[in-house]
């Protein structure tokens, strides 16, 4: 099967998985291109996502809509995804618990579209990936994961709530298509530096 087929497959088997939390809410898998070269996690669906079936549709998907525009690419042609797959009641923040039921679909649906950069929307996304990370000094920055960029960028809600922060999410994106574009060079120009690093930590530690 091919891409698209293995991301219908894993669907429907979140779709009968009735284990999983948040019953009460509406199934929304995500979208977008299966060959994606980026793929966009947000943390959970709201209540026009809720509705349609659809993640990013609100005033935030908007947003996120415009921003990917700007950059010169299309809603088709990136991906589009939250960590929990249903609404949480009244938007409230999803529990770890809840992350952590649906964490095996989140890693199998990034496992299919293999992207090369993985770019997590606020605060809650990006500690799925980076526990350590603090959104307002890691947002922008790359990190290396396996072979995969993760570039953190604050959730568009947030910028609809100040110019500051949208002014940062748009400088975000543009570096978010440079990274797209050097995938290569980043990975081989990271990978360098972690071998660099771990060569000081062995020489320290003769001493």
């Amino acid at each position: 099967m091919g891409k698209a087929e293995d991301l219908a497959a894993l669907e429907q088997k979140i779709a009968v998985d009735d284990s999983l939390p948040l019953q009460e809410a509406n199934l929304v898998f995500g979208e977008g291109n299966p060959e994606a070269e980026v793929i966009f996690i947000g943390e959970a669906p709201g209540f026009y996502e809720d509705r349609e079936g659809r993640p990013f549709v609100g005033r935030a998907g908007q947003l996120l809509d415009k921003l990917i525009v700007e950059n010169g690419w299309r809603r088709e042609d990136v991906y589009i995804s939250n960590i929990v797959k249903r609404r949480p009641p009244d938007n409230r923040d999803p529990f770890p618990k809840e992350i952590e039921a649906y964490k095996p679909y989140l890693a199998e649906q990034i496992r299919i579209i293999d992207p090369k950069v993985i770019a997590p929307l606020g605060r809650f996304s990006m500690n799925y990936f980076l526990p350590k990370a603090k959104i307002s000094k890691d947002q922008g920055k790359i990190f290396l994961l396996k072979n995969k960029l993760v570039m953190p960028i604050y959730h568009p809600a947030a910028a609809l709530r100040s110019s500051g922060v949208m002014e940062e999410l748009r400088l975000s994106f543009q570096k978010l298509k440079r990274a797209v574009e050097r995938y290569s060079e980043l990975i081989e120009n990271r990978e360098q530096q972690e071998k660099e690093e771990e060569t000081k930590k062995e020489a320290q530690s003769l001493f």
